[in-house]
């Protein structure tokens, strides 16, 4: 089997992560609150939001993994990297086309809402925040130690599942549910990143406040990967078979 081209692994990053963002960020905007016409919700709420994105990640995984790795996420490319999972000169081709990947994403999600009657982008993309942009008003300080705590166990959870001494075959599931649940956990405190791309694609079409917060929704993230990147070794060693081989991307 032919091994894929950066050409190619930069598409599949591209599509996947169009894809999370499309799917997870989509849901937030046009399905977490719907009212028929007789005012009864049909609405899909938090627990629709964290599965749609948890099944936008499990399917890229599977459609894509093989390809790139299936990050559609700097910080899961800055963990693999300091994993070495992934080739340090592939990091920042990965997060370009993650974040392009995620504002063609936003910029969708933009046009379709725009055309209902009345609907406004401002405070409406499901943008990140803290203070009073977070949707429980959490503070900053809050939101840093949630994002970094829980892009730390996604990257853990990543490596681990992707790990040679890992059953075969359950990355996908295993990443696709983990990102479910840190949405359970942190859709009041954050809206929910762990991943900047997601954050980007939609904060400037937001506005609100959300470009200005910007920044900690990549700090956060990326310090919790680094985390995670460099711990993991330490904390459960590395297969037999790994511990002469070259750098390689994280297949999954």
């Amino acid at each position: 089997m032919s091994t894929p081209t950066m050409s190619h692994r930069l598409a599949a990053e591209f599509i996947g992560t169009f894809w999370l963002v499309l799917g997870g960020c989509g849901s937030a905007v046009f399905a977490a609150k719907f009212l028929s016409d007789d005012g009864f919700s049909l609405g899909i709420g938090f627990l629709g939001v964290a599965l749609a994105f948890g099944l936008t990640v499990l399917t890229g995984v599977y459609a894509f993994g093989t390809i790139s790795g299936g990050h559609f996420n700097p910080a899961v490319t800055l963990g693999a990297a300091l994993a070495r999972r992934v080739e340090w000169k592939a990091v920042v081709p990965y997060w370009v086309s993650q974040v392009i990947g995620g504002l063609l994403a936003g910029l969708v999600i933009y046009v379709i809402a725009s055309g209902k009657e009345g609907w406004t982008a401002t405070g409406n993309m499901a943008a990140n925040g803290y203070g009073a942009h977070s949707p429980g008003g959490y503070s900053l300080a809050a939101v840093l130690l949630a994002e970094v705590i829980l892009t730390a166990i996604f990257l853990l959870v990543i490596l681990g599942s992707t790990d040679n001494r890992a059953p075969k075959g359950f990355a996908g599931l295993a990443i696709g549910l983990t990102l479910t649940l840190i949405h359970l956990i942190s859709i009041p405190i954050s809206n929910t990143s762990v991943n900047p791309a997601r954050s980007t694609a939609v904060a400037f079409f937001n506005g609100n406040g959300a470009p200005a917060q910007l920044w900690a929704f990549w700090l956060a993230p990326l310090v919790g990967a680094a985390i995670a990147g460099i711990a993991y070794q330490y904390l459960f060693g590395v297969a037999d078979e790994l511990a002469d081989r070259p750098v390689r991307d994280d297949a999954r």
